[in-house]
């Protein structure tokens, strides 16, 4: 092994976040709009960001402990369809559990880019992961990845480039909007690329309403902080202690959703930056913000919902209860390898 391979090698994080100014003409949109939201992006400042890592320790959230359990029994398979070689990247990287699953298992890999919006805990998981893994080059992305990416170059060249998409992100986004989300992972991957991707499948409304509103009552601190991160980027002055969180399973959508609900009539006030007007919003009694909606997929559904989006459905890894899915996934154009009978 070559002195370059042995070292550890993590680099500095490219910092391509969003211009302040372009992030707050996103949050009074959706504040403005007849149904107001917020982007569930926002969730993830340096505390949200900690509140996520405990939510996943919660008993009643189950998505986190059962992808771990598939990836745990099917890595060897999975890296198989990998491949050697490989170059990973990883949309919203967090804190990495599943990821060192996944790169253990692999045949020599080329490259690790993890991409997340909280700098500090993707420079902290860069780091760490770079120390223990000291052959593999770690290339950090501080962007949002939902707006398209460009991968830095590594040090040595990938024989493919898959996308790693676990803990079923996929289920934040409007279907018409995971289709597109999923038409640039096809091209950023390329005709010979690969997407291995995370599924919450669908299961009864008691089951998944404690997953969004645990009983300890850290998916709803998770939830209000959103109104603090709001109020640090805009300097606007909502009182987190004016709503409180509420999540619903709506049967017929197939989706969790999480709502900020107005406890009182109020107002909060975003002034003017940026060279744009100070906003004033009215709050009554019940009035909600949508935070995040959270789609549940079967995987039949999410492979006609990947078709559209130029992939195609090869493998699929799921638990003993089917409460969750691993889904590989290959481009649509992608040439097939011949098997080793064929003429």
């Amino acid at each position: 092994m070559s002195t370059l391979a042995r070292r550890s090698r993590a680099t500095s994080p490219i910092d391509a976040r969003p211009a302040a100014a372009a992030l707050r003409r996103e949050i009074v949109a959706g504040l403005t709009a007849p149904a107001r939201s917020l982007p569930c992006k926002l969730f993830y400042d340096d505390v949200g960001a900690a509140l996520f890592e405990g939510i996943t320790q919660l008993d009643a959230y189950y998505p986190t402990r059962t992808e771990l359990s598939i990836l745990r029994c099917h890595a060897r398979e999975i890296a198989a369809r990998l491949g050697p070689r490989c170059k990973i990247v990883e949309p919203g990287s967090g804190s990495g559990l599943k990821t060192r699953l996944l790169l253990e298992a692999l045949d020599e890999p080329a490259a690790y880019v993890p991409v997340d919006i909280s700098r500090a805990q993707l420079e902290e998981f860069a780091a760490t992961l770079a120390a223990d893994m000291p052959g593999l080059e770690v290339l950090p992305l501080a962007a949002d990845y939902t707006a398209g990416l460009e991968l830095p170059r590594g040090a040595r060249a990938a024989r493919r480039v898959a996308m790693f998409f676990p803990g079923s992100t996929i289920g934040n986004f409007e279907p018409a909007d995971a289709v597109r989300f999923l038409a640039r992972a096809a091209a950023l991957v390329g005709p010979d690329g690969a997407l291995l991707i995370g599924v919450d499948r669908k299961k009864d409304r008691a089951t998944l309403e404690r997953a969004y509103d645990d009983p300890e009552g850290v998916t709803a601190a998770f939830d209000l902080n959103i109104l603090t991160h709001v109020n640090r980027l805009c300097g606007a002055d909502f009182d987190v202690a004016g709503f409180r969180h509420h999540a619903s399973y709506d049967e017929a959508a197939g989706r969790v959703a999480m709502h900020l609900v107005s406890l009182r009539r109020q107002c909060v006030s975003i002034p003017a930056r940026h060279g744009e007007p100070a906003v004033r919003l009215a709050f009554d009694v019940g009035d909600a913000i949508r935070t995040e909606h959270c789609y549940k997929y079967h995987p039949s559904e999410f492979a006609a919902l990947a078709r559209r989006a130029g992939w195609t459905l090869e493998a699929v890894w799921t638990d003993p209860r089917e409460w969750f899915a691993v889904l590989y996934l290959e481009p649509t154009c992608a040439p097939r390898p011949r098997r080793a009978d064929a003429p």
